[in-house]
């Protein structure tokens, strides 16, 4: 999203192009702007005015009907080869990529959290698909589990060991689960129909969530998403940066909010996970090179 100063109008200012260029975040550049580019489309602009209300409706309608059969007519197989043949054929390839992204930077940043709480000790089932056909191995269920067993195995190790979490000097951080992103965004789909932006997307696949799977599993997804600020504190604990945690969305996990809203709060949680990758990635960056 390259943006020439002399393009800019004071009178009519590019809203995306400012927040792509602005560096108070510490979102990765490439993902930025895709994030940007997918803000900007026509789609968003045409279909989540009208998708947003319908699923919230829709995930309200599912979720009475929970009530009565919690567990039956569940299938997590058929829901994830529904969402790759809709990511395939319909979402946008900017979305696929920060989707694919997300993943990945997830499983990295427990993975370092593992090196630095446990001394790698933990179990884990780490998640780094490449292309949106890896995501048909039940990769959105896992990677919910992953965040709450990584809780409770990690404060189970630590009480084991009678330690506390505190902060450790940054030349004893164990960095090495943080790498580059490594997703070819020029070979994901690109077609005529591949239209849909982030936030329609996951309106839309939101209530297949609730209608495919157990109220339980349902319930653990939505919940997952103010871990955040979980994770939030581990890390900024970790670096002795509490301001870290301001810059986290999803809070409070004691207090669960509605599920209604869960579409919304997943396009924070993908925000959060970008912010606390970047962040982490800057700080690594500050050990290798202390005096730059």
């Amino acid at each position: 999203m390259v943006y020439s100063l002399p393009q800019h109008n004071p009178q009519n200012p590019d809203p995306w192009a400012a927040l792509a260029i602005d560096q108070t975040t510490f979102i990765d550049q490439a993902a930025k702007e895709a994030l940007m580019r997918n803000n900007g489309t026509s789609a968003r602009r045409l279909f989540l005015p009208i998708l947003r209300p319908i699923a919230r409706l829709s995930i309200g309608i599912m979720r009475c009907i929970r009530i009565f059969v919690p567990d039956t007519l569940t299938s997590s197989d058929f829901l994830h080869k529904t969402i790759v043949w809709g990511m395939s054929n319909f979402v946008s390839r900017d979305a696929n990529y920060l989707i694919l992204r997300h993943f990945n930077i997830g499983s990295q940043i427990l993975r370092f959290l593992n090196d630095n709480m446990a001394d790698g000790e933990l179990e884990g089932h780490p998640l780094y698909p490449k292309v949106v056909a890896d995501l048909r191995d039940n990769f959105f269920v896992q990677h919910d589990l992953n965040l709450y067993n990584f809780v409770i195995l990690a404060n189970s190790y630590l009480a084991e060991k009678g330690r506390m979490l505190r902060p450790v000097p940054l030349e004893n951080i164990n960095f090495s689960a943080i790498r580059p992103i490594e997703i070819d965004i020029n070979a994901l789909p690109d077609t005529w129909h591949n239209f849909l932006d982030l936030q329609s997307a996951i309106e839309i696949y939101t209530p297949l969530f609730a209608l495919l799977l157990a109220r339980e599993d349902f319930e653990r997804a939505s919940n997952s998403l103010q871990l955040d600020e979980t994770v939030a504190v581990y890390v900024a604990t970790l670096f002795n940066r509490e301001s870290l945690i301001g810059m986290v969305n999803n809070k409070h996990p004691m207090v669960p909010l509605s599920t209604i809203e869960s579409g919304f709060r997943l396009m924070l949680h993908g925000l959060d996970a970008e912010n606390l990758h970047g962040f982490i990635t800057y700080m690594k960056e500050s050990a290798n090179h202390p005096t730059a």
